[in-house]
C-alpha cells in the first residue's frame, strides 16, 4: 500500500486496521510512507484465522462497539500477545467507557479524536522496533569462553523464553486497581477516583497540571467519604448517581460545584460501574472534568442569544410602529399603541410617553403595562424629583438608563414611586428621547424587571425607536395639516431672542421678512430672508460675525433692500414646522418679530403655544383666527396657471416640453424653439423664464396668503 520512507528506520512494518470503515482505513494511514496498512477482515468471526496466520507488526482497532473491541482485543491477546493494538475512538463516539475496555483488554494506546493517530502508531512502531532490537543483540564471547552446542541451545531456548515473558507482561493488562485508574487518568483529560458504594475514596489519580487546586492532595483523599469532601446537599447527589451507576450498569453523568484553591469550579463527573470488586466491595471509577470555561461560554453564548431575541423583538416594535403610522390618525393613537407594542413584547413592565412644558418640567400624555401603580405615581405627578432625569434626556438627546432600581437608596426619589418600583420588583429603566430633525416631542421612559436589561445593543435599538417615533409624529402633524379645509391661524409676538435677525433689525434701523425656510436632504437648513433699509454687503458682513449662520450668499441687492440665502446650525422656524404648523409669515422690525402660522382645526392649541414659549422663551400669543383653506381641483389649479400666462409665454412653454427641451440630453436647443416661434433667442428665453416663473409660483406659494 505504501513504499519503503528512508526517513524511518523502523520501516517496513505492516499495521493491520479492524475497524467499522467496510472500504479503507483511515487516510492518514493510508498515505503513511513508512509502513504498510492491511484491512482487516470486518466478520469478527473471521479475526482470529487472520491473525493466526500472518501476524503484523502493530494492530489498529477503530469501533464505537464495546464488544466487538473486547473481542478484537481478546483474539490478539491469544494468537499474537506480543503485538501492541492501538484503540482509536471513532468519530463522535470516544467515552470513559471505550477507553476503560482499552486498558482492561491490554491495548498499548487508546487514541481520541483529538489525538494524531498516525503519529502514535509510528511512536508505538519504534517502541516495539527498538525493543526487539535490543533483545536479539548477541554478547561477544571468544572462542575459548564458547559453551559446548547443546548449553547454547539450551541459553538460546532460555534467552527466548525470557523475552516473550518480557513482552507478554509489557502488553498484559495492568494487574491492580492502582495501575489500572493510573492508565486511564493518563489516558483521559479527567481526574480519576475509585469510590466505594458507600462514597468512600478507595484510589484517587489527579493529573499534575491541577494537583494545585485541590485543597487536600490526592494521596490522601484514600480513607475518606464523599460527605467530608463536600457539603451535605452535594454529597448526597453525588452518592446516589454512584449507587444509580451501580445498580443500572449504566454511566451515569452529574454536574457539581466544589471548593478549589482557585475558588469554586464547576466539575462534570461521569461515573463508570466496575465490573469486579475492588478490595471486596462493588465500586465506581468517578471521572471528573473541569467545565467551567465551558458553562462560562455557553453563558455568554445564552446571553448573546438572549440580547439577539431582544433586539430582534424591539426591531419587530419599530415595524409595528411605521405599520401603526399609516393607519393612526392622531398622535394620541400612535403614542398609545407604541407603549401598548413595548409591553406587549414581554420584555418590559411598563411604558409611558411625556412632553416637555412650558415650564419646567414633563407632562405624562399615555402609558400601558402592569405595572399599574408605578404608572398610576408617574401620572399623578408623583415624580416631579426624577423629571431632572427626563429634563435632561429631552435637552441632550441622549438616551439614559438606570439599573438596580432596588437596591438604590436614593431618598429624593418619592415614596409613592418607590413603593411602585418595590410592589412591581422593577429593576431598570430607560428614558428615550423622541425626536425628529432636530425636535424633540417628548421621551419615551420604560420599565423592566431585569438586572441586565438595556444593553448597548438594546440602548441603539431603543434610540432608533424613539427617532421613528418623532418621525410618525411629525407625519402625522403635517398630514391633518395637509388635508384639512379648514385652519387655526396663530399670531405670536416674539420680542427679542438670540436669532441673527432680531438683533441685527435690533442694532440696525432695518426689517426683514422670511422667504422660506427648509432643510436639504443632507440635513443642512436654509432660510431665504428679504431684507428692507441696509444693503447686501453689509448683511454679508453681520453675517460673518454671528456664530449662528454657517454661511450667507447674496442673491438680489440694491441700495436699501437685498435678499440672502442663510445656511444656520439651527432653526427655531424649522422647529415650528416639525410642530404641525404651516408658517404663513414672519417679518421683524426693531428686534421685535411678529410670526404667523397655521394648525389643524382639532389640534391642541395650549399644547402648541406650550411648545413655542419652549422655543422662544419670550413668544406671547397676540391673535387666534379660524380660516377657511378652500380645497381646489387639478382643473382648477391648471385654469389658473393659464389665466396668468401670455399666449406668447404658453406657446413657448408648450413647444419646449413637445420639443425635448428639458430632456436631459435635450432633444432641441434655444435657438431651434425659437426658429419656431419666429423669435429670436432672447425674446424666446424671456417668454420661457416667465412661464416658468408663474407655474414655480403657484406650486410653492398660496395665492391667498403670504409665502410659506
Amino acid at each position: 500500500m505504501s513504499e519503503t520512507h528512508q526517513e524511518y528506520d523502523w520501516s517496513d512494518g505492516t499495521v493491520l486496521y479492524l475497524g467499522d470503515r467496510t472500504t479503507s482505513p483511515p487516510r492518514e494511514l493510508q498515505t503513511a510512507a513508512d509502513f504498510e496498512v492491511e484491512l482487516g477482515p470486518q466478520d469478527p468471526e473471521t479475526v482470529e484465522p487472520a491473525l493466526e496466520a500472518h501476524v503484523p507488526d502493530a494492530v489498529v482497532i477503530e469501533t464505537a462497539d464495546r464488544v466487538q473491541l473486547a473481542g478484537h482485543l481478546e483474539d490478539i491477546d491469544e494468537w499474537c500477545p506480543t503485538v501492541p493494538a492501538i484503540v482509536a475512538s471513532p468519530p463522535g463516539g470516544g467515552n470513559e467507557v471505550l477507553a476503560a475496555i482499552a486498558v482492561r483488554g491490554g491495548a498499548a494506546d487508546y487514541v481520541t479524536g483529538e489525538d494524531d493517530l498516525l503519529e502514535r502508531v509510528r511512536t508505538v512502531l519504534r517502541e516495539r522496533k527498538n525493543v526487539t532490537a535490543d533483545e536479539q543483540e548477541p554478547e561477544s564471547v571468544t572462542a575459548d569462553e564458547q559453551e559446548p552446542e547443546s548449553a547454547t541451545a539450551s541459553e538460546h531456548e532460555s534467552e527466548r523464553s525470557t523475552t516473550g515473558d518480557r513482552e507478554e507482561h509489557r502488553h498484559a493488562p495492568p494487574e491492580t486497581d492502582s495501575e489500572y485508574l493510573r492508565v486511564l487518568a493518563e489516558t483521559l483529560p479527567d481526574e480519576a477516583f475509585v469510590i466505594a458504594e458507600n462514597g468512600e475514596y478507595l484510589e484517587a489519580r489527579v493529573r499534575p497540571n491541577s494537583a494545585h487546586l485541590y485543597t487536600v492532595p490526592a494521596d490522601e483523599l484514600p480513607g475518606s467519604t464523599l460527605q467530608e469532601a463536600f457539603p451535605d446537599d452535594t454529597a448526597v447527589e453525588l452518592l446516589e448517581c454512584v449507587r444509580r451507576s451501580l445498580e443500572t450498569g449504566d454511566v451515569q453523568t452529574v454536574e457539581y460545584v466544589t471548593e478549589t484553591t482557585a475558588g469554586d469550579r464547576l466539575y462534570e463527573g461521569r461515573v463508570v460501574p466496575i465490573d469486579e470488586p475492588v478490595e471486596g466491595r462493588s465500586a465506581v471509577v468517578w471521572l471528573a472534568r473541569d467545565v467551567t470555561e465551558r458553562a462560562r461560554r455557553e453563558r455568554e453564548l445564552r446571553r448573546r442569544h438572549d440580547r439577539l431575541e431582544t433586539i430582534n423583538q424591539i426591531n419587530g416594535v419599530v415595524r409595528r410602529v411605521v405599520h401603526t403610522l399609516v393607519e393612526a390618525p392622531t398622535r394620541d393613537e400612535l403614542e398609545r399603541a407604541v407603549c401598548e407594542q413595548v409591553v406587549e413584547s414581554g420584555l418590559y413592565c411598563g411604558a409611558w410617553i411625556g412632553e416637555p412644558t412650558s415650564e419646567v418640567g414633563v407632562d405624562y400624555r399615555t402609558g400601558a403595562g402592569d405595572a399599574s401603580s408605578f404608572l398610576e405615581a408617574v401620572s399623578e405627578a408623583a415624580v416631579e424629583a426624577h423629571e431632572r432625569l427626563l429634563e435632561a434626556v429631552m435637552e441632550t438627546e441622549c438616551v439614559r438608563t438606570a439599573t438596580r432600581l432596588l437596591e438604590d437608596g436614593d431618598c429624593s426619589v418619592p415614596e409613592p414611586l418607590r413603593s411602585a418600583i418595590r410592589d412591581h420588583e422593577i429593576r431598570s429603566a430607560i428614558a428615550v428621547p423622541i425626536t425628529h430633525d432636530g425636535t424633540v416631542y417628548g421621551v419615551l421612559a420604560v420599565v423592566a424587571r431585569r438586572d441586565d436589561a438595556f444593553s448597548d445593543s438594546e440602548r441603539a435599538a431603543f434610540r432608533l425607536l424613539g427617532e421613528t417615533i418623532g418621525f410618525a409624529i411629525n407625519a402625522v402633524k403635517n398630514r391633518r395639516l395637509l388635508f384639512a379645509d379648514a385652519a387655526i391661524e396663530l399670531e405670536f409676538r416674539i420680542d427679542g431672542g438670540d436669532s441673527f435677525s432680531l438683533n441685527l433689525t435690533d442694532r440696525i434701523d432695518c426689517s426683514c421678512t422670511l422667504e422660506w425656510a427648509g432643510t436639504t436632504t443632507d440635513g443642512k437648513v436654509y432660510q431665504y430672508v428679504t431684507f428692507e433699509g441696509i444693503d447686501g454687503e453689509s448683511v454679508l458682513e453681520y453675517a460673518a460675525e454671528d456664530d449662528s449662520i454657517e454661511k450667507c450668499r447674496l442673491i438680489h441687492d440694491g441700495c436699501e433692500r437685498c435678499t440672502v440665502e442663510m445656511r444656520l446650525t439651527e432653526s427655531a422656524v424649522r422647529s415650528l414646522t416639525n410642530h404641525g404648523a404651516t408658517i404663513r409669515e414672519v417679518s421683524v422690525r426693531d428686534g421685535i418679530a411678529t410670526t404667523v402660522v397655521e394648525i389643524p382645526r382639532d389640534a391642541d392649541v395650549r399644547r402648541f403655544v406650550d411648545a413655542v414659549q419652549t422655543i422662544y422663551g419670550n413668544a406671547e400669543l397676540t391673535a387666534r383666527r379660524e380660516v377657511d383653506r378652500p380645497i381646489h381641483t387639478a382643473d382648477e389649479r391648471r385654469e389658473r396657471i393659464l389665466d396668468s400666462l401670455t399666449d406668447r409665454q404658453f406657446t413657448a412653454l408648450r413647444l419646449a416640453y413637445y420639443a425635448g427641451y428639458f430632456d436631459w440630453p435635450r432633444g432641441s436647443t434655444g435657438e431651434e424653439i425659437a426658429e419656431t416661434m419666429d423669435v429670436s433667442p432672447p425674446t424666446m428665453h424671456q417668454h420661457l423664464r416667465k412661464a416658468q416663473h408663474e407655474l414655480l409660483t403657484e406650486f410653492f406659494e398660496e395665492r391667498t396668503g403670504p409665502s410659506k
